[in-house]
């Protein structure tokens, strides 16, 4: 288990740069990697609400409203209420928000093509169906982390 833990946080710090890189490169230290994580995932769930993406990144409520703020404040994210329920608000994109998440997507999938091309077909099949049945799987654990502050 020791040698699986330190091949997945190798694999994540090394996508974690990445998506670092990609924010500071199409748009300078205005953009956090926590918060092209909530563009992405904006972006990805088209209209969510706070809870669907907090949730989904499991941050805490309290501190995503933080990061919603500021991304509203850099006229990235709109956030409005909910027609049928004022509690909820909705979360979308504005017309930065979508090219500076575009820019980003560019950025990672040139990268990703680049390592998949080293890779025969059989290879890129198997590791995307092993990430895909290990997601799976800690889903169903009912173990979950404890949220990022």
């Amino acid at each position: 288990m020791d040698q699986f833990r330190n091949s997945m946080l190798i694999l994540a710090r090394k996508f974690g740069i990445l998506n670092e890189q990609s924010c500071m490169s199409c748009c300078g230290k205005e953009l956090s990697l926590v918060q092209s994580h909530i563009l992405y995932e904006v972006d990805r769930q088209n209209q969510p609400s706070m809870q669907d993406v907090a949730g989904a990144l499991s941050i805490d409520i309290t501190t995503f409203s933080r990061q919603i703020k500021n991304l509203s404040d850099k006229k990235m994210v709109k956030k409005t209420p909910d027609p049928k329920d004022n509690r909820i608000h909705i979360l979308s994109l504005t017309e930065k928000g979508k090219e500076i998440q575009d820019k980003i997507d560019q950025e990672v999938n040139i990268y990703l093509e680049q390592v998949f091309a080293e890779l025969s077909e059989f290879e890129r099949d198997t590791i995307i169906r092993s990430i895909e049945l290990l997601n799976g799987k800690m889903s169903k654990t009912g173990i979950c982390c404890i949220p990022a502050k």
